[in-house]
């Protein structure tokens, strides 16, 4: 198997913070944070957090895994949504709406950490299911 096939992946080692904080940056800001594993590819790899406005993966042959495929669903839907049009309260709502939002999301973290799934599906072109194995 080629060192850059990563149908050779067999589990993926993954930091909870780096999950959780991905799908936070997600949900917060312009562009996208996902894990990325990088060839070569081999049985066991790591996925570390990546920002990126473009896709790159055609370039450099990662593999990018989606932080809401390593949470587990129910959390995922649990997510706090900054509900209010802030530009329609007065700075004073606005400012306690935001520290609330910012609260709540802190709570969600700590769920979303304890709720990493066991195994995801690579998106290849022959998806095949993984292991995840959470980083302490």
């Amino acid at each position: 198997m080629a060192e850059d096939d990563p149908s050779a992946i067999r589990s993926i080692a993954i930091s909870a913070e780096d999950a959780v904080d991905a799908y936070v940056y997600t949900q917060e800001n312009p562009g996208e944070a996902v894990l990325r594993a990088t060839p070569p590819f081999h049985g066991r790899m790591r996925a570390r957090i990546h920002v990126y406005r473009i896709d790159d993966t055609h370039l450099t042959g990662a593999v990018h895994i989606s932080p809401d495929a390593v949470i587990a669903d129910d959390v995922l839907d649990e997510y706090p949504k900054l509900e209010e049009n802030l530009e329609s309260v007065d700075e004073d709502d606005a400012e306690r709406l935001r520290k609330r939002h910012a609260e709540a999301v802190e709570q969600w973290r700590a769920r979303a950490s304890d709720a990493i799934v066991e195994s995801v599906t690579l998106e290849t072109d022959d998806s095949h299911e993984i292991e995840v194995k959470r980083l302490e």
